[in-house]
């Protein structure tokens, strides 16, 4: 049955039904206003072609890519560098030819997606029309099950600009299809659309746009907001940074000029961090989608478009620079130390098997080395031990419980981490060990003799062993009932028994200077 025939069959009440279907899904947020909403009917017999990447898609299919092969395989930049000189085809063809996007995982725009089913529904050809690889767009339009067919790129040509304006005014004539885009590159297309339809475009190309086409039309869409960003830079885990405080505390160093001096510290450590965060989730956008808690971060839904979160990452780089640099070159060092081992963590260590779980404690010990360096005292070789120990044992906990996510929910084990089901009772087992060898050390610690210089009544420190060993045991407890959530510190900051057990040991401390 032709498009034209099936609209013909379709009673009143149907396209009553179909517009007011339309209706509510063009109102709102993120909508065009139904004033302009294309005419079903009249439309019947021209094509409607829709972009992928920042249309349909509130994501870059080429840039997630190109992030998970370099996290999956580091040395893959030197096959991509290769073959951008032989042509953007030939770049995305080796970047994208064989890859899975996992199409049921991707961040599709609601109102896009309303817009073509009702298109497909009324009888209208839809097709789907993209710069990415063809073995992408395939896998989207399978997926989808509602596009007439599609064009995409081919290793020998990069269906994009002009090149798209060109293919489909060959298949369907000058203004005889409607397009919808969204980026400078789909201006030639819709200089050739009989309608023009705009999403999440920036305000030069908006203007070009109007310009040209004064018909054309713009579909709203929630921009990314303060709040976007700020669970993008994960400002909840900021209270991770307030380690480099501990050594100003420990050494009895407590100034008016050392607390500032370990303020700036603080926050050049926090600007680093969100810059390791941004790139985490580039390099794992795939497998966070799979995740329970994490399909909801910012990059993950598509709430922040991917180019901007590339810009930022080294903005907050020469931000966290300048910031250690007005601390000391020494700092300066060690805030360097960190980003190397963070980004080596998201690239490769997170995969092999505890050593993922080592680095992460090395990542929370050189916030304790960078406040020690910052106002210059010696960082304690027991408050290192001790560090290392309760760290490991938080880094072990948590895989615990993303193992047990997975297995209660009889998913696979992701495959950027190096853990099975059948490691949960020893992961536990490790998590228990490593924080109850802290408790040893804080014990032997207060036993030995240095104690008695910085402290007026060592022996009450003693006080702190049970307190910890309570909250560990308490934690771990808390784990295997599926009562934590991923982050073992997050849960710390949140749980209410956590803060006063926190309290407590401020208090056992103080009371023993």
């Amino acid at each position: 049955m032709s498009a034209k025939h099936h609209a013909e069959s379709m009673s009143n009440s149907d396209l009553q039904q179909l517009r007011k279907g339309q209706r509510d899904a063009f109102s709102g947020d993120g909508a065009v206003s139904s004033a302009h909403l294309p005419d079903l009917e009249t439309a019947i017999d021209t094509p409607l072609v829709v972009d992928l990447d920042g249309t349909l898609l509130r994501s870059d299919l080429l840039v997630e890519t190109a992030f998970r092969r370099i996290g999956r395989t580091p040395s893959a930049i030197i096959g991509m560098l290769k073959s951008l000189r032989k042509g953007k085809a030939e770049f995305k063809h080796f970047l994208c030819a064989g890859a899975d996007c996992a199409p049921e995982t991707l961040p599709f725009d609601k109102t896009i997606l309303s817009m073509i089913r009702l298109a497909h529904l009324a009888g209208r050809s839809v097709y789907l029309a993209s710069g990415s690889h063809e073995d992408l767009v395939r896998a989207v339009v399978d997926h989808l099950g509602i596009f007439t067919g599609y064009f995409a790129t081919t290793s020998s040509v990069n269906l994009s600009g002009k090149a798209k304006a060109d293919r489909l005014v060959k298949e369907f004539g000058t203004k005889g299809f409607d397009y919808i885009g969204n980026d400078a590159a789909d201006i030639p297309v819709w200089e050739q659309a009989r309608r023009p339809i705009a999403i999440r475009t920036t305000g030069r190309v908006s203007a070009r746009l109007r310009d040209m086409a004064p018909h054309a039309q713009f579909v709203e869409h929630n921009s990314a907001t303060l709040s976007d960003w700020a669970r993008q830079f994960r400002v909840h885990q900021y209270a991770k940074n307030a380690l480099v405080f501990v050594p100003m505390i420990a050494a009895h160093a407590l100034s008016f000029q050392n607390l500032i001096i370990t303020m700036i510290a603080a926050i050049a450590f926090c600007f680093a961090a969100s810059a390791c965060y941004i790139l985490n989730d580039l390099v794992d956008l795939q497998d966070d989608r799979a995740h329970r808690t994490k399909k909801d971060r910012p990059l993950a839904r598509g709430d922040i478009p991917l180019i901007h979160a590339m810009f930022a990452v080294p903005i907050l780089l020469i931000l966290a620079t300048l910031t250690a640099l007005s601390v000391s070159p020494s700092f300066t060092l060690i805030l360097a130390v960190y980003f190397a081992m963070t980004s080596a963590y998201s690239f490769f260590l997170k995969k092999i098997l505890l050593v993922d779980v080592l680095t992460l404690a090395g990542l929370y010990t050189i916030r304790l080395l960078g406040g020690a360096v910052a106002i210059g005292v010696v960082l304690s070789t027991w408050l290192m031990v001790f560090a290392l120990s309760i760290f490991v044992s938080l880094a072990l906990m948590k895989r615990f419980v993303e193992l047990t996510a997975c297995a209660d929910a009889d998913r696979a084990t992701p495959e950027n981490r190096d853990y099975e089901s059948v490691d949960l009772g020893m992961l536990a087992a490790l998590s228990a060990a490593a924080g109850f060898n802290a408790v040893t050390v804080l014990a032997l610690y207060v036993s030995g003799s240095s104690v008695t210089r910085l402290y007026s009544n060592p022996e009450f420190l003693l006080l702190a062993c049970p307190i910890m060993t309570y909250w560990i045991g308490r934690a771990l407890i808390l784990a295997q009932r599926r009562q934590m959530q991923d982050d073992p510190v997050v849960f710390a900051i949140k749980d209410p028994m956590s803060r006063i057990s926190g309290l407590a040991m401020l208090a056992v401390f103080v009371s023993a200077i």
